[in-house]
């Protein structure tokens, strides 16, 4: 774990916090892309929904993995899909180190049709668990690991705790994971905005949806004049998943009851100036009490900066060196056996389709409804 011999080094003008906040932000908007270039298969879920799996495409020339090279599924933040920068600088670094890097777009991100009245939640794990299910019957030769950032880092977090030492998962690195409530106005602005973009484009089958499970419906209106996630998420995700407030969802899906259960080699990268995933709700002592989780917390490096002097400002996020060599030494030190991950995936086998269009899936849930 070379990474961890050295410091973190962070640029010059990034350490006061106000300036790496917006240093954070000018990251997201400018930080150059690898151009890597995708195959996307869609996957339809049992009640309808749709996620996508992005494979990265090698390019001409590059020798093809074998069958058992290690799957690594990339979970990435709210609303983000695999074209965000920081997801193909992590693509493009796991491919380099021999792993088959693929992307989870959780519905309604990374330009995913949205088929029914839900999107995601961080407490939901449901439609993750599918995708491990489908990634170990495409290839059944290959050891799976995973990695998430931000609001994929807790759905993660969250399925390693809840399915513990019968995961066929391998090993974990998290980035900036929400692991308990604490939020920074200033980003929930930002991301209240990019929920809302998602909505208006999908505001019709929302409005069609005449209740929730929990017998109320979707307050469309006030989710669409809303202007932080909370606002979303009462109007929203709430109904969505049977909360009666974003109060009470929050408290579901913070990550910090979940720690104890995870029973796999599990990295937790987390900055100390994160005005999302904030440092002082990390639980450290739950993390210091399970011997499969570690924390690295670097004094700054925001949330999804992680910009470095050696790398630079605009070059890929510090953070992805750490999480490839966590994954490449977790298969070195504790991998499980075939046999092993096959019997987890078979107890939990995949109920989801493969379907090469947006036409297929139309017509295989419209014969089921």
């Amino acid at each position: 774990m070379a990474m961890f011999l050295r410091t973190f080094k962070p640029q010059l003008f990034s350490r006061p916090t106000d300036i790496n906040r917006a240093l954070t932000l000018f990251a997201s908007q400018f930080r150059k892309s690898p151009g890597v270039v995708y195959e996307r298969e869609l996957l339809l879920l049992p009640d309808g929904g749709v996620v996508a799996i992005d494979g990265r495409v090698a390019p001409k020339g590059e020798a093809p993995l074998p069958s058992s090279a290690p799957v690594v599924i990339f979970l990435p933040g709210l609303t983000s899909g695999s074209r965000e920068t920081y997801v193909q600088h992590a693509v493009h670094s796991a491919a380099a180190s021999g792993l088959r890097p693929i992307v989870f777009n959780m519905r309604g991100t990374g330009d995913v049709p949205l088929h029914t009245a839900q999107f995601f939640s961080a407490a939901y794990t449901g439609d993750f668990r599918e995708v491990i299910a489908w990634v170990g019957q495409r290839y059944p030769d290959s050891p799976i690991l995973a990695a998430g950032w931000s609001n994929g880092g807790s759905i993660l977090t969250n399925y390693l705790g809840e399915e513990g030492a019968e995961t066929p998962l391998t090993a974990a690195p998290i980035c900036n994971a929400h692991l308990s409530k604490g939020f920074d106005k200033l980003y929930t602005l930002n991301l209240g905005r990019n929920l809302r973009l998602i909505l208006e484009k999908h505001r019709a089958l929302f409005e069609e949806e005449a209740a929730r499970p929990d017998g109320r419906p979707y307050k469309v209106q006030d989710g669409l004049k809303g202007t932080t996630i909370d606002h979303f998420d009462n109007a929203i995700t709430c109904h969505a998943f049977g909360y009666a407030s974003a109060g009470e969802y929050y408290a579901a899906a913070s990550c910090d009851q979940r720690v104890p259960g995870i029973a796999v080699p599990t990295l937790f990268i987390q900055a100390a100036d994160d005005p999302i995933a904030v440092a002082s709700c990390i639980p450290r002592a739950l993390l210091e009490k399970n011997p499969h989780a570690v924390l690295a917390l670097t004094p700054t490096g925001g949330h999804l900066g992680w910009c470095c002097t050696e790398l630079g400002v605009r070059g890929a996020p510090w953070s992805n060196v750490p999480m490839i060599e966590w994954l490449k030494a977790a298969l070195e030190v504790e991998p499980l056996s075939q046999e092993q991950r096959q019997q987890r995936i078979d107890a939990h086998p995949s109920r989801a389709f493969s379907l090469d269009s947006e036409t297929a899936i139309d017509e295989v849930a419209g014969s089921a409804r």
